[in-house]
């Protein structure tokens, strides 16, 4: 139990070590990085972002579609360390890579969390459930069609699909989304 306790106060005070390697590993000032920290604070006291709260911030975002699934899957993508809940590091490095990466970074972070089962490439199915959540962000509702997940899923494998094992390893993603800006608005508008 006291361990427990001492991890928690821990992980809300910023560390030396900790500004060092989000300066190494980020574009941020340590004065930046020290007002994202106290942001952070502000909004996590216990220094942890959960996915309840993760889910309510990105609603804020996109409050005119339903943001559940969306997130639940960068969730799981920003949660490093696999424990349930984002730590600032986490937090910060995640902020970073998809708003201030190079757009290879932006589109690597995009593959990460398209890649649902952590197995270096993005089937069908892994995409066509990316494409859905992501319909439900936005809040589109004209699924018919050339709009329909699984068919754009299919299309967008055979378009970008390289080695014809019918689906992306990270390379062919990011090569695609960059020699195709339909495709990239698609499954990365933010890169």
């Amino acid at each position: 139990m006291g361990n427990k306790a001492g991890k928690k106060t821990g992980s809300t005070e910023l560390t030396a070590k900790q500004i060092a390697m989000l300066r190494a590993n980020t574009k941020y000032t340590e004065r930046e990085i020290r007002e994202w920290h106290a942001g952070f604070l502000r909004d996590c006291p216990n220094g942890r972002l959960d996915k309840k709260k993760f889910i309510e911030v990105y609603k804020q975002f996109y409050p005119q579609g339903k943001a559940d699934n969306f997130c639940k899957l960068a969730f799981d993508t920003f949660d490093q360390n696999d424990d349930g809940s984002i730590d600032f590091d986490e937090f910060l490095l995640a902020i970073s890579a998809t708003s201030h990466g190079d757009l290879d970074d932006r589109l690597s972070v995009a593959f990460d969390m398209y890649d649902i089962s952590d197995d270096g490439f993005i089937d069908q199915k892994e995409l066509a459930k990316m494409i859905l959540a992501m319909y439900d962000l936005v809040g589109e509702t004209d699924r018919k069609g050339d709009r329909d997940p699984k068919k754009r899923a299919t299309e967008i494998i055979s378009k970008l699909d390289v080695g014809g094992d019918k689906k992306l390893n990270k390379q062919e993603f990011i090569a695609g989304c960059k020699n195709d800006p339909v495709i990239r608005r698609l499954l990365a508008p933010n890169a």
